[in-house]
């Protein structure tokens, strides 16, 4: 935190109020989003911490003050953000932006859309930290799930007649990032039902990043229910719209489209693996080309020989499986995921009964059934 004199804060507090003001009046949507965003107003947050009374300069202008229950929460959680308080953050924050919906609710027009991204944005990823803090601390993490309804108000706000309802799938979008980190990913078919179904939708005038996104966690979504022509089809459209300029986005598409491909006997050549790190499906690859089975079962078996080890490890043990375990196993693959990406797919496993266990979202661990973790399928086919 810099130091400034109380002549200097207030100078920057009211800058930004007229800015927000200005913005609103003017219905200048590309300078409002700019003003909403938590992590990148450190200046703004310093000075409010020098000044301490915004309130009242908020009271002072009619100018000002009509916005005061979108502002001064807002100021609350830039100076709790700042301070390193996540979770007085987040609450000041969702408070900003249930005041903000409101007011975007009475403007006719779209104009303030892409302020509105920004808020749906920042609630998410404020949730997140909020939960990490409240971790922590032993508590119960549940703001993401608050902020997860937040965005469901926020759809059924777009979700009308006229030029709003292009903002839909943004939020939609958000929506999924919330339920893939918080394993309930069943809650997605009913923001795709109104997607996908809802007369008044007219899914090409959607914005193409949104459409990408949304085909790529839907291709997710039919790799886990094992529907795999819809999988290729969806991924194959995130794939072919994606910007060409963002290769970390693209990497996130094959990940899941390659092994698609491979379930209907397309394989990818060696040269894309290589330029997207994909190295993981390398001997998979070259075993099916070759008709090698000794291959393609020392590809397939090498992570069963790890979780070996682990349980030779800490046999009391070893029926409780740390997240973080199965992360670093992948990473030894070459595949690269996170925590978050392994509890939503072993949350989904156990929820089609592939799996026996539970799982403890608190402490990040899958504990195991004693008996029989991995039921035998019967002979039935994985694939429909």
């Amino acid at each position: 935190m810099v130091s400034m004199s109380m002549g200097e804060a207030h100078r920057r507090i009211t800058d930004y109020l007229n800015r927000f003001s200005d913005a609103v009046s003017y219905q200048d949507g590309a300078s409002l989003k700019l003003l909403l965003a938590v992590s990148s107003l450190p200046s703004l947050a310093d000075a409010l911490n020098v000044f301490q009374d915004a309130n009242r300069v908020i009271k002072q202008s009619e100018k000002y003050s009509q916005f005061g229950e979108i502002i001064a929460p807002l100021f609350r959680s830039l100076q709790s953000y700042r301070l390193g308080h996540l979770l007085d953050s987040y609450q000041a924050y969702e408070k900003s932006a249930n005041a903000f919906l409101q007011e975007f609710r009475n403007w006719e027009s779209a104009w303030a859309l892409d302020a509105l991204y920004v808020i749906a944005y920042e609630i998410r990823v404020l949730a997140e930290k909020a939960d990490r803090e409240l971790s922590g601390t032993g508590k119960n993490p549940e703001k993401l799930k608050g902020a997860g309804s937040f965005l469901m108000k926020m759809f059924g706000v777009l979700a009308g007649k006229g030029s709003k309802r292009v903002g839909a799938l943004y939020v939609t979008c958000q929506l999924f990032k919330v339920y893939f980190k918080l394993g309930t990913v069943h809650l997605c078919r009913s923001v795709i039902r109104s997607i996908e179904t809802a007369r008044i939708f007219d899914f090409e005038e959607f914005p193409v990043r949104d459409k990408v996104t949304y085909m790529y966690y839907t291709g997710r979504l039919e790799v886990f229910n094992e529907n795999f022509p819809a999988a290729d089809q969806k991924l194959s459209y995130a794939l072919k719209h994606c910007n060409v300029h963002r290769e970390a986005n693209i990497r996130m598409i094959l990940k899941y489209l390659i092994p698609v491909k491979l379930s209907i006997g397309i394989l990818p050549k060696i040269s894309l693996l290589e330029k997207y790190n994909l190295v993981e499906y390398t001997n998979v690859v070259q075993a099916l080309k070759r008709g090698d089975l000794r291959l393609l079962r020392e590809a397939l078996q090498v992570h069963e020989d790890r979780y070996f080890i682990q349980r030779q490890k800490d046999p009391a043990k070893a029926h409780q499986v740390k997240l973080e375990v199965i992360v670093k196993a992948l990473k030894w693959l070459e595949m690269d995921m996170d925590v978050d990406e392994v509890e939503c797919i072993i949350s989904i496993l156990i929820f089609k009964n592939l799996v026996k266990g539970y799982f403890a979202h608190k402490s990040k661990v899958a504990v195991l059934s004693k008996q029989d973790p991995f039921p035998k399928l019967n002979g039935k086919p994985v694939n429909p």
